[in-house]
């Protein structure tokens, strides 16, 4: 993983997710995917630009189909944000770093 993304399993999804204070955001991913691989710099960029502010973490949805499952994930990458262990969000496909800064500094405010 890149420097500020952990990586988040079926068996510490409860401890990095649901407990977690503050806001959290995750990108659903998968090897295979190639939209995945075009969003992933963009996620690092923001995990260094956000250091302290947001825990980034990363899911592979094919070693952890359960809480892909549990999350009715579709199509990936998606990015699903949760604060204080509350689903707030999510956005499916690629998207321009500005929209995400842009929901990162509203949720951030709120």
């Amino acid at each position: 993983m890149s420097e500020g993304i952990l990586e988040v399993t079926s068996s510490n999804w409860d401890n990095e997710v649901i407990k977690a204070r503050g806001l959290v955001m995750i990108d659903f991913w998968a090897a295979w995917c190639g939209p995945c691989r075009i969003i992933s710099p963009t996620v690092e960029e923001l995990a260094r630009e956000y250091t302290g502010k947001v825990k980034v973490l990363k899911l592979n949805t094919d070693e952890n189909s359960d809480i892909a499952s549990k999350y009715k994930i579709m199509g990936i990458p998606t990015i699903m944000f949760f604060k204080d262990g509350t689903k707030i969000d999510q956005i499916v496909g690629v998207v321009p770093k500005q929209h995400l800064k842009a929901k990162i500094d509203s949720f951030l405010n709120s």
